[in-house]
């Protein structure tokens, strides 16, 4: 390949792991690309994980053999079979030498290639009809990540010392690729994440819950919004101290959890402040509430705090259509504000009559009571 080719080949790998949005996708990008510019039939992208002393991979491209998956939720081999992995991924250039790549083929150790002959990458090639791999050390943040293994079929053309110098800045540019894509997920992570608790933030639930609420128009999905106020945070805050506080919301977080995984995907969030909430999608609304009667449970057994005032949202009951994600929002804030209004130690029900399941409406909907007049509860409206 000439040098013209090789820099294309490069600026495609690069451009491909850039575009990429999230992980799997940057592997997948990083892999087609390597596979791409060595000519190589078949790649893997694997990840070293020292604490389990094992090669794990993440993503097979091209041609798969038997056995093999695109995104394999188990295929990794333990360390200690393949010795070249300590040798070049560590000891060999972590006293200043260089993660170059290498050659395999199928009939053992390749012409002029380094010590490190591993039987047990020779027998895979045989196994899986494969003529030669060329296997390139990925480095991130000066420690060894895992490798880049671009392989050719039987009979085609073994690698080259020349094709594995270009593994090896391949490897770089894939190292470079990896490092953005964790930092964006991790800028994501934090701008969709509470950092007091660990919990979902406000952005989170807006973005999830306006995706739920086109679900619900275009499939009849059952979307749920469990808002609660945890009773008591100012006069703990005032009487113990904020550091007291912040471990009364830590708890209750904690509660919200657990109390959301009885709804399989559920999203569990602080809005802010002493505000937190569930979002449910697909669950029916009985279980819904269930499991809010559950938090409410829960939260008023916690030490310091004064339980939950909690209020419950869902178009698997009588509310009315919901076609904007600020309607279900409203009618789950009202439930709750209802209930915070009437000290209530069960969840109230938006559209739900009776003793234990006030009727909640907005203002801005006809009542059902007879002359059609308006209940004058307003909620607070969600910004």
């Amino acid at each position: 390949m000439g040098e013209d080719r090789r820099l294309a080949a490069v600026v495609a790998l690069a451009q491909g792991m850039a575009a990429a949005h999230g992980s799997r996708e940057a592997w997948r990008a990083a892999a087609a690309g390597a596979c791409r510019a060595l000519g190589g039939s078949f790649a893997a992208l694997s990840v070293w994980e020292r604490e389990l002393g094992r090669l794990r991979v993440l993503v097979n491209v091209g041609e798969l053999a038997e056995g093999e998956e695109e995104f394999p939720e188990d295929e990794a081999y333990p360390v200690h079979q393949f010795a070249e992995i300590t040798e070049f991924l560590h000891e060999q250039w972590a006293g200043g030498g260089e993660p170059d790549a290498w050659v395999e083929t199928a009939e053992g150790p390749a012409a002029g290639r380094r010590p490190g002959y591993c039987h047990q990458r020779v027998a895979a090639l045989r196994r899986r009809g494969r003529g030669c791999c060329v296997v390139a050390p990925i480095v991130l943040h000066g420690r060894a990540w895992g490798e880049l293994y671009v392989a050719r079929p039987a009979g085609e053309a073994v690698f080259g010392r020349g094709d594995a110098d270009f593994a090896t800045v391949l490897a770089s540019v894939v190292a470079a690729g990896i490092a953005q894509t964790e930092r964006l997920e991790e800028a994501r992570r934090l701008a969709f994440t509470d950092s007091l608790t660990g919990l979902a933030n406000r952005r989170a639930v807006d973005v999830r819950l306006e995706r739920a609420i086109e679900r619900h128009r275009r499939d009849g999905a059952v979307v749920s919004l469990v808002v609660c106020d945890l009773n008591g945070l100012k006069r703990v805050n005032d009487t113990h101290g904020h550091a007291a506080g912040d471990r009364l919301l830590e708890r209750f977080g904690s509660v919200l959890s657990l109390c959301g995984a009885m709804l399989p995907g559920a999203l569990a969030a602080r809005l802010g402040g002493d505000e937190f909430c569930l979002l449910a999608v697909g669950p029916p609304a009985d279980q819904v509430v269930k499991a809010a009667g559950e938090l409410c449970r829960r939260a008023a057994e916690l030490e310091l705090g004064d339980g939950v005032a909690c209020g419950v949202a869902s178009t698997g009951d009588p509310i009315g259509p919901v076609r904007s994600a600020r309607r279900l929002f409203r009618l789950a804030d009202a439930a709750q504000y209802r209930a915070k209004a009437e000290r209530a130690s069960r969840p109230v029900v938006a559209g739900r009559a009776g003793p234990d399941d006030p009727v909640v409406r907005l203002a801005d909907e006809p009542s059902q009571e007879a002359g059609g007049e308006r209940r004058r509860f307003r909620g607070r409206q969600a910004p």
